[in-house]
């Protein structure tokens, strides 16, 4: 997030200068055409995409509206400006070939740091976990229900929401393979532009086709681990805290695996019906 926000401010500080031939602006001079005009050059002039764009004319908005509110500025500037339409993709998940591959992957002892990682994105798989959650949650977050069962109940770093999901036998495993009462987390601690690499080595490793970033640990969660098994989409949104039903029917987009599953279940249900027209 801070990245977004100082890449906007110097992309700002640079159309400023081309535009104005000035090192800045106050409040007071900007109008409607200055957002059109910033757009067209991220569009134009720097060749960013829609979906960049469309960040910086937000941080840009809020800018706009956490100074009309603070006193800094008299008007509430580009409050009627709509932004660009957010292309819609679907989140990239692990095949179930792929996901194999990776988690029957060997590797040597001597390379802890790639185990660690691998470690740390299956959980992802069988979780939801995000790489912030997954590294900071600790023993005080898993609780046992009246069944015997351990859940796994944390806030989400991004959002603050609550996400909750029980956990799989294999989740539990891994949980175990790396419990140490001396360290606070769950699983040890693997800076974020280590685990980045890691994860490129491991592709080649494991011989996957496609691109590998941890993030896709959560998406195959989401997917392949609980949709395509029949979990309901409601259910899947607990687990992955998220806070409307909607953001999570993004992943409900239907497999051809689903599809004919779903089918099958259609034609045996039907089978006793006459249709009459």
């Amino acid at each position: 997030t801070l990245s977004t926000y100082l890449f906007t401010y110097r992309t700002l500080s640079e159309f400023i200068k081309a535009k104005f031939k000035v090192p800045d602006l106050v409040f007071g001079q900007l109008n409607e055409q200055f957002i059109r005009d910033y757009q067209d050059f991220i569009l134009l002039e720097k060749g960013y995409a829609v979906d960049t764009l469309r960040g910086y004319l937000a941080i840009l908005k809020k800018i706009c509206r956490i100074a009309y509110k603070e006193g800094h500025s008299e008007k509430y500037h580009f409050c009627h400006f709509k932004l660009p339409k957010q292309k819609e993709s679907t989140p990239r998940a692990l095949s179930r070939e792929n996901f194999e591959k990776l988690r029957d992957l060997e590797i040597p002892e001597k390379r802890r740091s790639h185990i660690i990682t691998k470690d740390l994105f299956l959980f992802a798989c069988y979780t939801g976990t995000a790489y912030a959650d997954a590294v900071s949650i600790t023993r005080e977050n898993l609780f046992t229900d009246d069944g015997g069962s351990l859940w796994l109940k944390y806030r989400r770093k991004k959002t603050d929401y609550l996400g909750r999901v029980k956990l799989l036998p294999e989740a539990v495993a891994l949980i175990e393979k790396y419990r140490d009462d001396t360290r606070e987390t769950l699983f040890p601690p693997q800076d974020y532009h280590t685990l980045r690499g890691n994860m490129k080595a491991l592709r080649l490793m494991a011989g996957l086709s496609q691109d590998l970033v941890y993030h896709m640990g959560r998406h195959s969660f989401a997917s392949l681990v609980t949709l395509e098994e029949g979990v309901p989409i409601e259910t899947i949104s607990k687990m992955l805290g998220h806070s409307n039903v909607r953001t999570t029917q993004i992943y409900a987009r239907v497999s051809p695996k689903r599809l004919f599953e779903d089918m099958d279940r259609f034609i045996e249900a039907t089978r006793d019906l006459k249709l009459i027209l």
